[in-house]
């Protein structure tokens, strides 16, 4: 993966939960297998780009649930998107061992996989946004209560947003908080 996130932890060291869009590959089979011999590998087992993706997932996820999709429509790269592709690329943007020997046109569309994952970096930026709301004096914005928002309902949803923070901590700062639960 290539993380994208302007959040400073780039590193993903735990991944709870995530959901995964594939576009621009189609649906149909594309491994191929003889039929009256047994499959390669689990992949050649497949019979969908969509099991083909949900066992890619499995594999280097194990353990996190994951939601795929797979749009046959990919990413359209037509004018005015800037056109930095490799020579390489084919219109449809996969990729080529060799440049062609026709001379090279624009890439109209390019495949794409994304992702958007929760993990334990979460955490930070929720107990971040926490502290900065906690010091926000919200009675110096009349037009925070005339919009109907009461003040113990933003204490509440400052509560809720803690405890969300405190869902996804790992490692010692969720052992430590349980034992010390359990000594009092």
């Amino acid at each position: 993966w290539k993380l994208l996130s302007s959040w400073k932890e780039q590193k993903v060291s735990c991944c709870f939960a995530q959901s995964v869009v594939l576009r621009g590959v189609c649906k149909e089979n594309h491994i191929s297998s003889c039929p009256e011999k047994q499959p390669i590998s689990p992949l050649h087992a497949c019979v969908s780009t969509e099991q083909v993706l949900q066992h890619y997932l499995h594999t280097v996820y194990p353990g996190t649930f994951s939601t795929s999709h797979v749009l046959e429509q990919p990413c359209s790269t037509l004018p005015p998107y800037p056109q930095f592709f490799s020579p390489l690329l084919t219109k449809q943007g996969f990729l080529q061992d060799q440049p062609p020997t026709y001379s090279s046109t624009a890439v109209d569309s390019i495949p794409v996989l994304a992702a958007l994952q929760s993990s334990s970096g979460l955490s930070t930026l929720l107990s971040s946004l926490y502290k900065d709301l906690q010091q926000l004096n919200t009675r110096r914005w009349a037009s925070f209560f005339t919009a109907g928002v009461e003040q113990d309902d933003f204490q509440e949803a400052l509560e809720e947003l803690r405890t969300l923070s405190q869902c996804y901590e790992t490692g010692f700062g969720a052992e430590d908080s349980e034992d010390e639960a359990d000594s009092d």
